[in-house]
């Protein structure tokens, strides 16, 4: 449940920013790692168009969000949604978080950035599989039927 400190925190920018790409969107899997965190929905945006997505044979089933070069033209604006923990509860979430996956920075498309979910280039050499001319992880599902 969110919390009232929580809910100033997203309002006043102390709280830490986090964008998510995947299984912890609004009505995946994961997502109640967030809300059990008492995470505030801050923004639904895209990143900067200088990202590829990739879904991983994970279970559940994930995405991993790779940065490419400014002028690479395979890269998109990829949806994401923001959101704002507390900065213990984003100390506990990111220590959870399996490999290949991490916390970087990731470049929105106002130009600012966030910390948010990346996938270490190693995976993809297993069996991901590209999926970003879908520009997004519910787009992609939703065409997977």
């Amino acid at each position: 449940m969110t919390s009232d400190a929580a809910i100033a925190l997203a309002e006043d920018g102390t709280g830490i920013r986090l964008a998510v790409v995947g299984a912890h969107l609004r009505g995946q899997p994961l997502h109640h790692q967030l809300v059990d965190r008492g995470a505030v929905l801050v923004a639904d945006t895209e990143t900067a168009a200088t990202y590829r997505l990739f879904a991983l044979p994970t279970t559940p089933p994930k995405p991993g969000l790779v940065r490419v070069a400014a002028d690479d033209p395979a890269g998109v604006a990829i949806d994401v949604e923001v959101w704002s923990l507390e900065p213990a509860h984003f100390a506990w979430f990111v220590d959870a978080i399996p490999a290949p996956l991490g916390i970087g920075r990731v470049l929105l498309a106002d130009g600012t950035d966030v910390a948010g979910f990346l996938c270490e280039p190693v995976a993809l050499d297993d069996d991901a599989l590209e999926i970003t001319a879908h520009g997004g992880w519910r787009a992609f599902l939703a065409s997977a039927g």
